[in-house]
Order: structure tokens, then C-alpha cells, then sequence
């Protein structure tokens, strides 16, 4: 037997069908054709009824405006089974177009690091165009993504570029038994269509840009050389290991060159071999200058 109730309104063209459960939340819904009926497949089922003009849904209710090539009661109990069977196959009266986003397929894998605190992951899409770095969830107010990972408690750091996601872990933690669970979050968060980088937020990136180019002009010559050198041979290995460099500045006096590392090179405990043995011994050749040094700061 139908649980759906059928009332006569004061329009002797409009029935209500009453439902014994809520329907919506406040809001009131009219669909004037089939066109209009993306919100709610009932009513988009219900237009294919010849004499349905209008379809109204409201608290507990359905209400149905018909045109006058029939009376209500000759199809007013076909139709309340049909709404019921509508309801006994579990389809959804209304969609919420604002959640019901589709998923797009999204691929997570998990890379190590030089830094064994550090874990890459890694996605098949674009994340950002411009590598960001958050110390904690005060800083993370330009990524939905990084602000819903430091609500765990083992997320230390986090830093986003291009396709990947850098994560430092406090030491109490091990990554064994985090590597999956991480994966399996940062895959169904981006599935849902939320943003790794909302880069509405991030200052101008073409100011920014504009303003680098500008500094980059001003420097002395061999500082320009050791930019060059850094963007073209030793931040793409470097990216590769889920981290980052930057240049600082370069001291002619003690012919020190200053970088940033960010991601899993900051505080990595190979940072400094690395450094000493690789980067220093790339500048040094390349620029014909055994006496240059390398100093890191942590991000």
C-alpha cells in the first residue's frame, strides 16, 4: 500500500502528493518543463506524463499543476504509484547540484625521498604552477589540501609544486603505516574536485614574476651565471626528490652562495652532502672557480 498521501488544494488543477518524510530543507522547488529539471529526476520522470505542466516540491511534499486534457481523478492514483515505485527503487527526488560534483579519476603514487622524513606524492594532474611551502595550518589559508592534511596529527610540513605533494612527518611517526592512508585521502580529496592550491589567493604571480625579472636584471653578472645554473641543472633533479631551491643571494666578498631548500630538502640530513659534493662541485666547475661555497637555509 502507498505511504503517499493525496490532497485537493484550492487550484482544482493542483494535487499535492504528501510524502511522510521531509523532502527538502527549507527551500521550495518549481520546474516549469523538462528542461529545468537537472536538480530533481523525479520531476524530470514526472514531465514525461502528458499532462504535467508544472511540478512544485516543498517540505513533504509534491504538488503537480496538470493541463486540462484530463481530470484528476482518472490519473491522480497512477500517478502516486508512480512517484512511490520512484522512491522503492532508492533514486533521489532532489540532487544537490552544489554536491553532486562528478568525480574525475585521479592517480596517486608514493615516491620516497632523500629525506626519510619526507614522502612524495605524486599526481597525474596539475597542482599548482607555482611551488608553496606551509609551516602549519596558519600558513595553508591558500590550500584546501594542505589545511585538511595538518588536521593529522603526523603532518609537520607541507609543500605543493606542480604535481606533487611533499610531506614531513613528525619523528614519532613511521611512514609504514601512513603511506596508504595518506595516498587514499589526497586521491578522494582531489576526486571530489577540491583544490590542491587556490592560486586566487596567492599574491599576483605575474607581479611576482615580473618583480624576479627585475632583480635578476639588477644582479652582477657571475650571481645571473649561478641563477642560470641552479634553475637549468640542479632544481629538476632536486623537484624530482619532492623539494625544492632557491636562490638567495651570492656574497662576492666571500664568495658564498645562499639558498633556500624547501619541501624534502629542508632539514634533510643528505642536504648537506648533496650540497657540498654536488652543488658546489657543479658551480665550481661550470664557473671556473674552485674557491665558491654553498650555504643552505631551511625554508
Amino acid at each position: 500500500m502507498s505511504k503517499i498521501q493525496i490532497q485537493n488544494t484550492s487550484n482544482p488543477t493542483i494535487i499535492k502528493f504528501v510524502l511522510p518524510d521531509f523532502i527538502t530543507k527549507g527551500e521550495n522547488y518549481e520546474f516549469k518543463n523538462i528542461d529545468e529539471t537537472a536538480e530533481s529526476p523525479l520531476a524530470k520522470e514526472l514531465f514525461y506524463l502528458p499532462f504535467v505542466k508544472t511540478v512544485y516540491i516543498s517540505n513533504n511534499f509534491i504538488a503537480i499543476e496538470k493541463f486540462s486534457i484530463v481530470e484528476w481523478d482518472e490519473v491522480k492514483e497512477t500517478v502516486a504509484d508512480q512517484i512511490d515505485l520512484f522512491l522503492a527503487k532508492g533514486k533521489k527526488i532532489l540532487i544537490d547540484s552544489k554536491k553532486e560534483i562528478k568525480k574525475q579519476p585521479i592517480t596517486i603514487y608514493a615516491e620516497s625521498t632523500p629525506n626519510p622524513s619526507v614522502i612524495k606524492f605524486v599526481a597525474n594532474k596539475l597542482l599548482t604552477k607555482k611551488g608553496v611551502e606551509f609551516k602549519n595550518i596558519d600558513e595553508a589559508s591558500a590550500s584546501p589540501l594542505a589545511k585538511e592534511l595538518f588536521k593529522q596529527s603526523f603532518v609537520k610540513e607541507i609543500f605543493i609544486d606542480e604535481n606533487y605533494v611533499s610531506i614531513s612527518k613528525y619523528d614519532a611517526f613511521e611512514w609504514d603505516q601512513l603511506i596508504q592512508v595518506t595516498r587514499s585521502f589526497i586521491k578522494e580529496f582531489l576526486e571530489n574536485g577540491n583544490l590542491a592550491v587556490d592560486e586566487s589567493l596567492i599574491s599576483d604571480t605575474k607581479a611576482i614574476e615580473a618583480a624576479a625579472d627585475e632583480h635578476f636584471d639588477s644582479l652582477d653578472e657571475k650571481s645571473q651565471r649561478i641563477i642560470n645554473i641552479l634553475e637549468e641543472n640542479v632544481k629538476p633533479a632536486v623537484q624530482a626528490d619532492g623539494g625544492n631551491i632557491a636562490f638567495q643571494k651570492y656574497d662576492q666578498e666571500s664568495n658564498i652562495v645562499h639558498v633556500i631548500l624547501q619541501g624534502a630538502c629542508s632539514g634533510c640530513p643528505s642536504s648537506t652532502f648533496t650540497l657540498k659534493n654536488g652543488i658546489e662541485g657543479m658551480l665550481r666547475h661550470m664557473l671556473n672557480d674552485e674557491g665558491i661555497i654553498v650555504e643552505a637555509l631551511n625554508g
